[in-house]
């Protein structure tokens, strides 16, 4: 048998004391995300570090160091796409960006488990489990800041719902008083919301805005005649 040509009892039990490594690791990362119910938990974190840890020391053990660090960009690469399944959009709003990252750092442990530097690994768990623990209170705090619409980098939306008749007049006016007001206009779309109704959308030029004075702007627009509804809307670009 090849087996048995092959074999050799220290080289094995270092790639045990890798994959154990990298297994014990794993778990801790995983705890943390499992107890904190993400997509990918506990089993998901201990198989991406087992796994890189068994990638990136095959390739050692056959080929050297040179073909581990060429397996490890393979790997970086690989997670990149794992990570991507994860990662949700809802609306405006994207979720999953920090569990995919935490699968990217349990790579990185099992890469360092694989190329026996057990030490580098669980220095990289501490920092992985202190990111997603210990900085969680200033995350918290930062977003109970209220924001300064003023001074925020956003896109911002003006529209209002007329009747088609009264369309090209509302348009003109919508852009008139912003303007008056120094909001420019970068774009003014029409949607057709049926029965008669259009959606008159204008997109203001990148820009902070006073949103007093955004109000004033959508209350006037609100009472003219074939106008049923003025609003605004806007959405950072960060």
């Amino acid at each position: 048998m090849k087996f048995l040509q092959t074999f050799e009892l220290y080289p094995f039990l270092d790639t045990v004391v890798a994959l154990a490594a990298a297994f014990v690791l794993g778990t801790l990362i995983g705890a943390e995300r499992q107890y904190r119910q993400r997509t990918a938990g506990l089993r998901t974190n201990v198989l991406v570090a087992v796994g890189a840890a068994a990638f990136v020391d095959l390739a050692q053990r056959i080929a050297g160091t040179t073909e581990a660090v060429r397996v490890i960009s393979y790997v970086v690469s690989g997670i990149g796409f794992l990570g991507a399944g994860v990662i949700m959009k809802e609306g405006m709003n994207v979720r999953g960006l920090n569990t995919a990252a935490t699968l990217w750092c349990s790579a990185a442990v099992g890469a360092c488990a694989g190329t026996d530097m057990i030490a580098e690994a669980a220095l990289l768990t501490v920092f992985v489990l202190a990111g997603n623990t210990l900085l969680r209170p200033l995350v918290n705090m930062i977003n109970r800041i209220p924001i300064d619409d003023r001074a925020t980098e956003a896109t911002y939306e003006v529209s209002i719902l007329s009747r088609r008749d009264a369309m090209p007049d509302m348009r003109d006016l919508l852009v008139e008083r912003l303007e008056q007001a120094n909001y420019p206009v970068s774009d003014v779309e029409i949607v057709d919301r049926g029965d008669d109704t259009v959606e008159i959308v204008a997109t203001l030029v990148s820009t902070a805005v006073n949103p007093h004075e955004i109000e004033e702007v959508t209350t006037y627009l609100a009472k003219q005649a074939g106008v049923s509804n003025a609003t605004w809307d806007g959405s950072t670009k960060d």
